[in-house]
């Protein structure tokens, strides 16, 4: 495209817009004495005429100088002066969601990533910098942003922080802007280390009268099955409440998590004890036609606040997570299970050296293992400590 020229220009009269040859540039022309450039830009999902001057006070030249020195602000975030009024560049919001939209195919949990990603960013960051402009985004303003929760909710603090600082990286990486305001802010924030507190538990000597009380109760059989099954597994809640039928092979007396469901992305085999058999074998005589093994009394998953509210409403004094997790490891101590099986029971990750060496899911050792702890929490053994040897 040739683009305008001033001949061209002088012979224009009829009413309109003309295109020139830079992008987004026009002579916008009201009458054969009236001609004056625009330029139209979308800023924030809103279409803006900015306008340059009357030809022929602005040549040319002049115009498309402007509408490239326009384009390249807006790309990096400047503001732009429209008359008297400001127009933003690139907002924290929109970058944030070009973030997300970016990392979304790539995250695990269905979705659920971004879900909470969209859910902290416009709760606590969108109110304050979500119109900023990402160029325009100080340390001051971020701290303003993690002021209110740092301290009285640490854990949801961090998390925000660290999704600012994910997109601030990706602007900086865009040339959007030359540093990350969250940097460094850590110095500047209370030491919350000494709030951290641990998922509430119960004595893993209480773990048989506990499962005994729940199992009593009038709540949903589904619910009273999962949460025993979280706890004969010592796997996590989002682990045993999405299982499905075909993760289990019955007469292997296995349990295979998909990657796609596990916390270390990995694949994770869980052998099933006696008392687990028996669950599923109840679960499938219920009648049950569902895919999910532990299916709501509506046919949908089980949610981690339906089992918390189970074990709360029972008067039990722990979480589920840690009467199946922590209880079960510090049974383990207890009874001399060595570290490398209690840890691969509980598909942790072994870091360092010793990774590269251990490349065994000690899956048999593991089963014997899952058993005793079984029979020790429905009763079948003593409540008294029995030493094994994992």
């Amino acid at each position: 495209m040739k683009g305008l020229t001033d001949t061209k220009i002088k012979t224009l009269t009829t009413p309109g817009r003309y295109g020139d040859r830079i992008p987004t540039l026009y002579l916008l022309v009201k009458s054969a004495s009236r001609k004056t450039w625009v330029q139209r830009l979308t800023i924030h999902k809103t279409q803006h005429d900015l306008g340059l001057g009357p030809w022929p006070l602005v040549t040319i030249e002049d115009a498309r100088r402007k509408a490239m020195d326009n384009r390249r602000k807006r790309y990096q975030g400047e503001t732009l002066i429209h008359g008297k009024r400001q127009v933003l560049g690139i907002t924290f919001q929109e970058a944030a969601d070009t973030v997300i939209a970016l990392h979304e195919p790539t995250w695990k949990n269905g979705g659920k990533s971004a879900q909470l990603w969209r859910a902290t960013l416009r709760t606590y960051a969108f109110p304050v910098i979500g119109q900023k402009p990402v160029a325009a985004i100080t340390p001051a303003d971020v701290m303003t942003m993690l002021d209110p929760i740092w301290t009285t909710k640490p854990e949801t603090a961090k998390r925000v922080k660290h999704r600012v600082g994910r997109v601030m990286k990706w602007a900086k990486a865009q040339g959007l802007r030359s540093d990350d305001p969250t940097d460094g802010l850590r110095a500047a924030l209370p030491n919350t280390a000494t709030l951290k507190k641990r998922f509430k538990s119960i004595p893993h000597q209480e773990v048989a009268q506990a499962l005994s009380t729940v199992q009593a109760s009038g709540a949903h059989r589904s619910t009273r099955w999962c949460f025993e099954f979280q706890v004969l597994t010592a796997m996590r809640s989002q682990e045993v409440r999405l299982a499905t039928w075909e993760e289990v092979d019955l007469r292997k007396r296995t349990w295979i998590i998909p990657a796609a469901r596990t916390k270390t992305g990995k694949e994770h085999r869980v052998p099933l004890s006696t008392r687990a058999l028996t669950l599923l074998q109840d679960a499938k005589k219920s009648g049950s036609r569902h895919a999910l093994i532990f299916p709501s009394a509506r046919g949908k998953a089980l949610s981690d606040a339906t089992i918390s509210k189970l074990v709360r409403e029972n008067s039990i004094n722990g979480v589920p997570h840690a009467i199946a997790r922590a209880c079960f490891r510090s049974w383990c101590a207890d009874v001399n299970v060595s570290r490398e099986v209690a840890e691969a029971c509980l598909a942790h990750v072994v870091k360092g050296v010793e990774a590269s060496y251990q490349r065994s899911d000690l899956f048999e050792r593991r089963r014997s293992v899952m058993q005793k702890w079984s029979d020790y929490v429905t009763g079948a053994l003593s409540a008294d400590v029995i030493p094994l040897h994992g």
